[in-house]
This record gives C-alpha cells, structure tokens and sequence, in this order.
C-alpha cells in the first residue's frame, strides 16, 4: 500500500497559533509552497525543489491558527487521480482537511473516491500565488474535508484580495455571512441532457436523491443544456495549450534533473526535457503544442465556445438557485492510463473549471452504496453553495 504522504511536517511537536482554526491539522498537496518543504508537485520537473516562501492560502491558514502537518502524494502537477492520494488522510482521520490542486475535478473526484466532501471553489476567490500551476485560468486551489462545515470554516480564512495575485480582483466580492437555507423559497435545477448519459443505476440513484430533496421541500426543475459535454472539448483543448505554454519554464537549468552527457545546451534542453514529464502530461503537453502552433484556429474557436457556454450556464443559473449534478462518470478506482480515460473520469466535473463557478461534492451516506453528487451555483456564491451543503448532509445523516 502506498504511503499517504509525500512529506512530514518536521516540527508538528510546535503548538498551532492563536485563531479560529485552532488545532486544526491541514494536509496539503506538494503543489502548494510551503517554506522549507520540498515541493515538487509529483514532477521530475520539480525533483529537489524546496519552497523559498509559503503559499498565500499556507500562511492565511497558519495566521488563524491551523497546522500544516504533512504533504500527500500527488499525481503529476496535479493532473488526474493517477498516483494521487488526496482525501485519504481525511478518510483515516490523520488530518481535519486538505488542500489540493482542482483544475479538471480532481477536488470533488478524490472526495468521491473516498467518500468525503470536495470542494471547487469560485475562479477569483482564493489566490493562487505559491501554487506551482498548470492551467491558469481553470485551476483553484480546492478544499476536501469530512463535512460543509469544516470547509465553511476555512474558507473565509483562506480567500479575498492578494496584492501578489494579479488574478484576483482588488476587493472582496463574496459575502460569507449567509442566513440559513430555507427549502421552500430554493430551487435546485437538473440538468436533463446529463442524466440521459447516466447509466440505468447511476440514473436509479440520483432520482432517490432527488425524491428526497422534494420530500424536504425543495423545488426541482429540469433543464436543458445540449452543449454541456462540449465543456470537456473546450477543457482538452484550451486546457493542453495553457499547459504547454506553462511548462515551458521547466528548463533543467535552475532545478529538477539535468540529463547527463550531453554535448551543448542545445542537447541539455532537449533530453532534460523529454525526461522531465511522464507519459500521461507529456502527451497533454504535445496536444497543447499542436494547438498552439498547428491549429491555432481551433484554440481560438474553443476560447469563442467557451463564452458561450458560459453565458448559457449563467441562463442556467437565473433560473434555478442551484444545479444538481452527478460527480462521477467512470471508475475511479481505476487509474487513467491515457487522456481519454482522464477525461472520462472528468466528464461532469469540468465543468465548473471551464466556467469558474463553484462546485461541492457530496458523499453518499455510511450503509449506501450510491457514488454521492454534486452542487454548483453562480460564480461566488460559494457561501450560500457550503450553506446548502452544511444543510443537505446534516438533513440526511438524521434520516429526514
């Protein structure tokens, strides 16, 4: 069995500050900076790295009080579930919560795995200055915790304005103090072209959840969204061209393996290169490269498909509070050997990266043998999104 984690937290003997996450023990991902702590992102790219500085989301955690004891492993910058072991701390109570990398679903696809909550926050919302990143304008440093409430918890600890993330807008625009959630004046909308893709128990297990979430009040509306699996083709494409443009910088020169040798620089960079990446991010790395420089038309048309599934997501939006949605699409026991089965697994979590809204998972309870689902709301509601999560899980671990 393969260790959970990457790296120890040397000085955990250390009582945690002062602050409202007091004696909460955090797991992160060594694609987030911790001063000190290697942080080579499951990379041959990164091997040997420490970080000089922590994270922005590292040092708000540690301000309000909470201990980072330790690095998980991870899959290769982050991308997909091979090799990661995200969640599973939290499934053997060895941490509170985790921080980890989402820029396809990989948050709320290990929480699935492990039958925990993940969450995706808002693009915009939580800075992303000390994340060693791939796909910027997709991925978010998400949160995986046992409960709503323990990321409820954090994530205001963790979010708002940072002059050193030129990505993030100079003022607070997420309010976090949300009043209860009342079922009756809350509509939850269902996406009917997704549950048609659904398998007959897959399909059988969603329409109990929903049977239920009647029987406490909420309104359900069904609708229609024919392009939804286009955001997978808008995520392969715009995805692998940010990701190419991103690697770039992985030269061999300053850190990670330098081949051994060669005759020029010329040949340093070539062979360094083709031993920094594994075989599942290489191939994204080239499908990125060919957009970019062989059918750069292509790129542009799914930038222009973009903006319009985001406008028509926020249709979507208008006319129900919240969208319920399946979280899983394949087995994700099973690692992705290729792209396509990373984007298999991906098929109704990519969304949310495409269009930076946000997105909870929640697991299914002890004694069912359901996969769970998924919430999403409009772009920073994260708020009222945990608020209606905090609500549904404690509803149904009392049986009503």
């Amino acid at each position: 069995m393969e260790p959970i984690f990457f790296y120890r937290n040397p000085h955990m003997s250390s009582p945690s500050g002062q602050g409202p996450l007091r004696g909460l023990k955090i797991a992160v991902q060594p694609t987030l900076s911790v001063a000190g702590w290697p942080t080579e992102a499951g990379s041959q790219a990164l091997i040997g790295y420490q970080a000089l500085e922590d994270a922005t989301v590292v040092e708000r955690l540690q301000s309000n009080g909470a201990a980072p004891i330790g690095a998980t492993r991870v899959s290769e910058f982050g991308f997909g579930l091979r090799g990661n072991q995200a969640g599973k701390a939290i499934q053997q109570q060895q941490a509170d919560a985790e921080l980890v990398i989402d820029m396809g679903g990989e948050a709320r696809l290990a929480a699935a795995r492990v039958g925990i909550c993940g969450f995706k926050p808002s693009y915009g919302l939580i800075p992303r200055l000390g994340l060693v990143g791939l796909i910027p304008s997709m991925e978010a440093c998400g949160i995986l915790a046992a409960d709503p409430k323990t990321i409820r918890a954090i994530l205001p600890a963790i979010a708002g304005p940072d002059e050193r993330d030129f990505s993030l807008p100079a003022k607070q625009l997420s309010d976090f103090s949300v009043a209860g959630i009342d079922p009756g004046k809350t509509t939850l909308g269902v996406i009917v072209d997704v549950l048609n893709e659904l398998s007959s128990p897959e399909r059988q297990y969603l329409e109990k959840e929903l049977a239920g979430l009647k029987k406490m009040g909420f309104s359900i509306r069904e609708l229609s969204f024919p392009e939804f699996s286009r955001h997978l083709l808008v995520h392969r494409i715009v995805g692998s061209v940010e990701a190419s443009s991103c690697t770039g910088r992985y030269d061999s020169v300053r850190y990670g393996n330098r081949a051994p040798g060669v005759k020029n620089w010329n040949e340093m960079y070539l062979q360094s290169r083709g031993a920094a990446f594994g075989t599942l991010l290489k191939s994204y790395l080239f499908q990125g490269a060919f957009f970019q420089f062989e059918r750069y038309q292509a790129y542009e048309a799914a930038c222009r498909l973009r903006g319009r599934l985001l406008a028509e997501m926020d249709n979507l939006t208008a006319q129900a509070d919240f969208l319920l949605l399946p979280t899983r699409a394949s087995d994700l026991a099973q690692s992705p050997d290729t792209l396509a089965d990373l984007y298999a697994q991906a098929a109704h979590t990519a969304f949310a990266n495409v269009s930076g809204q946000p997105a909870l998972h929640l697991p299914a309870l002890p004694g069912d043998t359901g996969p769970g689902f998924q919430l999403s709301g409009p772009r920073l509601a994260d708020a009222r999104l945990l608020a209606l999560g905090d609500y549904l899980l404690t509803k149904r671990q009392r049986g009503e």
